[in-house]
């Protein structure tokens, strides 16, 4: 069973100097890549900019400390901003403390119930259907500042459909001096990266700085963070939320998915790394270093969190091998914080929608859903549609939930295609076949069947197919096939027991398997029938068989 042991102390064994040196300078690179993704996540999640910070800091140095992954970072996603939005909107800054919290409850039990392993069972269309639905919903969320649009409304904008439609009416008002400022930055983001000799410095960080020289040295009238937000470069402190019992049923579902999406996202973003660095990350370990992330960070002023693969890549790839990098990334955004938090103020908006449409182009995986639709089958390509779409106009948990339901229909219609029930034919088969019938002498009176595929509820019925003539005394069920049975197929197993015995017919069962024979043994099938009855070869079936007839 897999340990409820943090990597750090798995690390700490065989840990170097030389490697210590790799962490810190890794470490400090990937706050730097941080503190803008930051700053503009807070923004898109409808909190003030620090907050997003505060994140970054408290449940990066926790998830580090804590986590089951060798070089995971942790911090504010792409993937919160639209629900975190939403609550805050609904609920304000109290009930998404009050969500994070109990997700991160959540998120602990799941860990300490070794659910980890269950992520697996989440098909790929789902993952790649929510992933660039959540990538359009944040999207379409920043068109209002990359535009630069006047739009006013008596209720807050939650919904993406409302948004968009809000936008569209909007168009009139387009400032084009944001778009100026935001179309160079979007340049900045989508060719810096291509030059070479720039890859340490981060593109957005570049971005930022031109967004700030065109702003001020052109003296464009441009929104920036100081003109929407007050900025603070305080330490973050404790607050505890005000907790009712109506404020706690009121946000168990904004929990629900705040913890089911983090779980997917962190233990995604683990895997991800493990295969960049060989390693294998402790997935129920991984889970609780988030849960408690997330409770910390909620506590201190902090929005959700979860694994970033970006910034897990960007460790990886400057050098870092053990969470003691993530430790110091949090430590030296707390320095960013104290010290260059109040120059935020300056960053204009376009420039932060510009750095969020390319954080939304990255993560929504569009080659991905493009091949899907190409290659997949149907069954497939309606669940990872159905996903899209679902998150899009509703939420991630709907999305989540009926794209389970719908692929979990899908597979079982699938199995019980492959589940067959056949009576054998009485001819000459192949001589090359060891088990061909030309190789087996079937009594006279004698009916064989033989089962492939498993036997469940959508399959049960072919159980009710096999039919026996009243001339035949003896009915063999050949079940070396059958992997597993559920308790419908067992009911329909007792019902042609029943039909048999009316017609004074036995009933004989020939290579049962483990799984199968444990669930007949357990309802005292196997007393009913007589465990004489229950041959391991056809061969000793058919010996069987011969007897009675005889």
């Amino acid at each position: 069973m897999e340990k409820l042991k943090p990597k750090l102390f798995t690390t700490m064994k065989d840990y170097s100097r030389e490697q210590f040196i790799k962490d810190v300078i890794s470490g400090i690179i990937v706050a730097v890549i941080a503190l803008p993704l930051s700053i503009a996540l807070a923004l898109a999640s409808g909190v003030t900019p620090e907050r997003g910070i505060y994140t970054a800091i408290i449940a990066g140095f926790v998830v580090s400390f804590l986590g089951g992954s060798r070089v995971q970072i942790a911090g504010p996603t792409a993937a919160f901003a639209t629900i975190v939005a939403g609550i805050v909107a609904k609920s304000g800054m109290e009930g998404l403390c009050v969500a994070t919290i109990m997700a991160g409850i959540l998120l602990v039990i799941m860990g300490l119930c070794r659910m980890g392993t269950l992520i697996k069972f989440i098909p790929y269309t789902i993952t790649t259907g929510f992933t660039a639905g959540i990538a359009v919903t944040l999207f379409v969320g920043q068109i209002k500042d990359f535009l630069g649009l006047t739009v006013v409304t008596k209720e807050p904008l939650i919904e993406t459909g409302d948004k968009f439609l809000a936008y569209m009416k909007a168009v009139p008002t387009i400032n084009v001096q944001a778009l100026l400022v935001g179309g160079v930055c979007l340049l900045v983001l989508i060719f810096w990266p291509k030059l070479k000799g720039v890859g340490v410095v981060p593109a957005s960080l570049v971005a930022i700085l031109l967004g700030i020289a065109m702003v001020k040295g052109l003296n464009l009238k441009v929104n920036t963070i100081g003109d929407l937000y007050e900025i603070s470069n305080k330490l973050p402190t404790i607050t505890m939320p005000k907790l009712s019992l109506g404020l706690i049923r009121g946000e168990f579902h904004d929990a629900l998915t705040i913890a089911i999406l983090a779980a997917i996202e962190s233990l995604l973003s683990a895997v991800v790394a493990d295969s960049m660095v060989n390693g294998r990350h402790r997935s129920n370990m991984e889970l609780v270093a988030q849960g408690v992330g997330n409770m910390t960070s909620a506590l201190f002023g902090g929005i959700p969190a979860t694994g970033a693969i970006a910034r897990t890549a960007a460790n990886v790839k400057n050098g870092g091998r053990t969470p003691v990098a993530g430790m110091v990334h949090a430590i030296t955004l707390l320095l960013v914080l104290v010290i260059l938090m109040p120059y935020a103020a300056l960053i204009p908006m376009p420039t932060i929608a510009a750095i969020l449409f390319d954080v939304a182009y990255h993560m929504c995986g569009w080659r991905k859903f493009v091949d899907l639709c190409k290659t997949a089958p149907k069954s497939d390509i309606a669940v990872l549609l159905t996903t899209f779409v679902l998150t899009v106009v509703f939420d991630l948990v709907v999305a989540i939930e009926v794209g389970m339901v719908l692929a979990a229909m899908l597979f079982m219609k699938r199995m019980s295609d492959v589940t067959s029930v056949e009576g054998w034919k009485y001819i000459e088969d192949d001589e090359d076949d060891p088990d061909s019938l030309s190789l087996r002498q079937v009594p006279k009176k004698v009916c064989v069947y033989e089962i492939s595929g498993p036997m469940f509820f959508g399959a049960a019925d072919k159980i009710l197919d096999i039919t026996v003539s009243e001339k035949d005394e003896v009915l063999i069920l050949r079940m070396r096939s059958v992997g597993a049975i559920d308790a419908t197929a067992l009911h329909s197993l007792e019902q042609l027991y029943g039909d048999c015995q009316k017609k004074g017919i036995t009933l004989i069962l020939s290579h049962t398997n483990e799984q199968p024979m444990r669930m007949m043994e357990k309802a005292g099938f196997v007393d009913k029938i007589g465990r004489e009855f229950f041959c391991k070869h056809i061969d000793d079936a058919l010996e069987t068989a011969a007897k009675i007839v005889e």
